[in-house]
């Protein structure tokens, strides 16, 4: 008896869950961090992000992958993209210092629309028309979002230029670890941060005390980053990207209302509107890329 392609369920329909909770654990995430760096020093709360994501990562990717699961065939690739990671994070945080939840996630979505930039060099791929497209609708969003006289012209919005472009250069080199198991690297995403600042960590301490409350912020960072982190990689294994990606930018609105909740901060109009052109840009460069993966496999 065959079974009609109807009755088999969507992939969407595992993955989409995962993918949405992963979100709303980062948007926690983004916010614990944006707490605890008002009176913390940025090297405990990045320390902490990637000794819990190592924490909660590695017996997952043991447990999956067997006790080989560190080998990797692209040990500088895997050390080079995850230092990239690493810089995103310290950017990110170091901006959120200063700069309202919403309008600093906005700005760090652009990542998906500079691998469009970034691919041509790294990858060799050259950029179709919808991908010129959605990088020019990228940049009016954040012109939009930085204009005079907004809250979010500051110095700091460079952090989260900086945010945007180093997750994009991690995002175009994890393409070029493809041999490796995703396990692998998973686990190579955590461990190097994590090694670093923990030897580091001496030396980037601040003399402020750690309350019992701000210490239980600190375990739970390490938690988000380990359970989003691990949803991610589960959700991409159950879907493919194209179908997920659009609903990154959910993600916002998690921003929006935590930095209402606990920093009172609503984005004003200007502001609100950069980031919908920031959105646009983004969602539309992802259906232009499934419309495209769609053609070239209907015309092998």
């Amino acid at each position: 008896m065959t079974t009609h392609p109807h009755h088999q369920p969507h992939p969407l329909a595992k993955a989409l869950p995962m993918f949405l909770l992963a979100g709303i654990l980062l948007s926690l995430l983004d916010t614990t961090a944006k707490y605890l760096v008002r009176d913390h020093s940025l090297f405990l709360v990045v320390w902490a992000r990637y000794a819990g994501q190592m924490a909660v990562v590695t017996p997952f990717a043991r447990h999956r992958a067997g006790p080989g699961f560190w080998r990797t065939r692209h040990l500088k690739m895997q050390v080079l993209r995850s230092l990239c990671l690493v810089a995103a994070t310290c950017f990110f945080f170091g901006g959120l210092r200063y700069l309202p939840l919403a309008e600093a996630s906005a700005i760090s979505f652009l990542a998906p629309v500079l691998v469009v930039v970034y691919a041509m060099p790294i990858l060799g791929e050259r950029p179709t028309r919808a991908r010129w497209i959605a990088v020019i609708i990228g940049f009016v969003g954040v012109v939009v979002l930085l204009r005079p006289g907004s809250s979010v012209l500051h110095p700091a919005a460079l952090l989260l230029l900086g945010a945007a472009a180093t997750n994009a250069m991690y995002q175009v080199l994890t393409r070029r670890v493809g041999g490796d198991s995703v396990y692998t690297t998973l686990f190579y995403s955590g461990m190097v941060g994590a090694v670093l600042f923990t030897l580091a960590l001496p030396w980037g301490l601040d003399q402020s005390t750690i309350t019992w409350q701000e210490g239980g912020l600190i375990l739970l960072m390490g938690l988000l980053a380990g359970s989003a982190h691990w949803l991610i990689t589960a959700s991409f294994l159950t879907a493919p990207a194209s179908l997920l990606t659009p609903f990154t930018y959910v993600q916002l609105l998690w921003a929006t209302l935590l930095g209402y909740l606990v920093f009172h901060h609503l984005p004003d109009g200007g502001s609100a509107l950069g980031m919908a052109i920031i959105v646009a840009s983004g969602v539309f460069l992802a259906i232009a890329e499934r419309r495209r993966a769609r053609l070239e496999r209907s015309f092998p």
